[in-house]
């Protein structure tokens, strides 16, 4: 019997992650008063991950792919608070524990960079191949996103809850039919081997 204990406790330990999500772990860790935790309850067509992915795909975008460019400040739409960038006041200088000052940081806030709907889809398909390989379409789907519109629904999600921006000329259908996910993620792959494992 003991050992039918250590194969029950194996099974807990290592195969039960695997069918618990990061999503089901992260929901666990969201305020349900969060804007994020009450979107998710609201509209249950995405997992967390989906939410996750595309804010990494974003910074993909930026960071390794070098898109995006600084708006023109009067083509941003005000924030969900109402506030455009113009009239975001820095945050004041105060003290996080009694006795100790916060460290002063740059007032210079970063470049905001505006990518456009397809330039985000673009990003979305290389980071999930390079994160997923031949199973990113499987791995999206799980997480209910299914095509590049999907990616626009997210991303108007996540403005409308005031953690992403757009300017005036965004629209949802900037993210329809940018590409196929089965050709993008299925026919379009092959594979690439480096040098010195085909040449030893």
């Amino acid at each position: 019997m003991q050992n039918g204990v250590g194969v029950f406790r194996l099974r807990c330990v290592i195969l039960k992650p695997v069918s618990v999500t990061r999503c089901e772990i992260a929901m666990a860790l969201v305020d349900p008063a969060h804007p994020l935790g009450q979107l998710l309850i609201r509209d249950q067509r995405y997992r967390l991950d989906a939410y996750l992915f595309v804010l990494e795909a974003l910074t993909f975008a930026h960071d390794t792919l070098g898109l995006g460019e600084e708006p023109p400040l009067e083509d941003i739409e005000p924030t969900r608070g109402g506030q455009t960038p113009s009239n975001e006041k820095p945050t004041p200088a105060g003290k996080a524990f009694p006795g100790k000052p916060l460290a002063r940081k740059s007032r210079r806030k970063p470049i905001e960079r505006h990518l456009t709907g397809q330039q985000l889809c673009e990003a979305a398909k290389q980071y999930a191949l390079q994160q997923y390989g031949y199973l990113a379409r499987i791995v999206l789907g799980t997480w209910g996103v299914h095509s590049t519109a999907d990616l626009g629904e997210i991303v108007f999600n996540m403005i409308e809850i005031g953690q992403m921006r757009k300017t005036r000329r965004d629209k949802r259908e900037d993210f329809h039919n940018v590409y196929d996910f089965q050709e993008a993620f299925v026919h379009g792959l092959s594979f690439v081997v480096p040098e010195s494992v085909s040449s030893g």
